[in-house]
């Protein structure tokens, strides 16, 4: 099956690549055989069945364009375009409150590039505030991982906008973001740094 972007390009998930995985020297958050998003979603079905908070994962709409059809019972989809640019990640409930958080990576070992980020997800985030939303971001940077506020993710955003650096700090982001320990079950405790922040 093939997936294409609003734009034509052609996706290709990471794990399809046949590219062989690069050995990293030192063992850190990113190479522990999981990726972000994985941990997420399983931290996300740890909270939802104790009934901590419900979060999902938003799908991404997707236009079909092209089926066949090998017999009447099945169908298979040999052709599909992502219909639009996605807002965020997640969003979910918590204690009453509305969550709407972006999961992203780097393995920049100084600095966070703001390229990582949209204008359209920026807009969405603000939106979200405006409602009084709790909403946020989770990066896997340095070797750790951070929940930044989208406040503070705005506040770099538009010093960019107004010619400023085109990245966030390890040292801004030390400052701004609340470190989340990694763990078993659940896997990234984000809810604990919610808690502390919002609640």
């Amino acid at each position: 099956m093939t997936f294409r972007y609003p734009n034509g390009k052609l996706y290709t998930p990471a794990d399809q690549t046949g590219k062989p995985a690069k050995k990293e020297s030192n063992p850190n958050y990113s190479n522990r055989g999981m990726t972000l998003e994985e941990d997420l979603n399983e931290t996300n079905r740890f909270y939802c069945s104790r009934n901590i908070a419900i979060v999902h994962k938003k799908p991404t709409p997707v236009q079909i364009v092209q089926v066949d059809y090998p017999r009447r019972s099945a169908a298979v989809i040999k052709e599909a375009y992502f219909k639009q640019s996605s807002t965020t990640d997640y969003n979910g409930v918590y204690k009453g409150r509305y969550l709407d958080f972006e999961a992203k990576e780097t393995k920049n070992p100084s600095s966070f590039p703001l390229q990582n980020f949209h204008e359209h997800q920026i807009a969405h985030m603000t939106q979200i505030l405006e409602q009084d939303g709790i909403c946020f971001v989770i990066l896997s940077a340095f070797g750790h991982i951070y929940l930044l506020p989208a406040g503070r993710l705005i506040h770099f955003w538009e010093r960019m906008k107004d010619g400023g650096r085109k990245s966030i700090t390890k040292a801004e982001i030390e400052d701004s973001g609340t470190l989340i320990p990694i763990g078993l079950h659940p896997r990234i405790d984000y809810i604990k740094a919610v808690e502390a922040l919002y609640f």
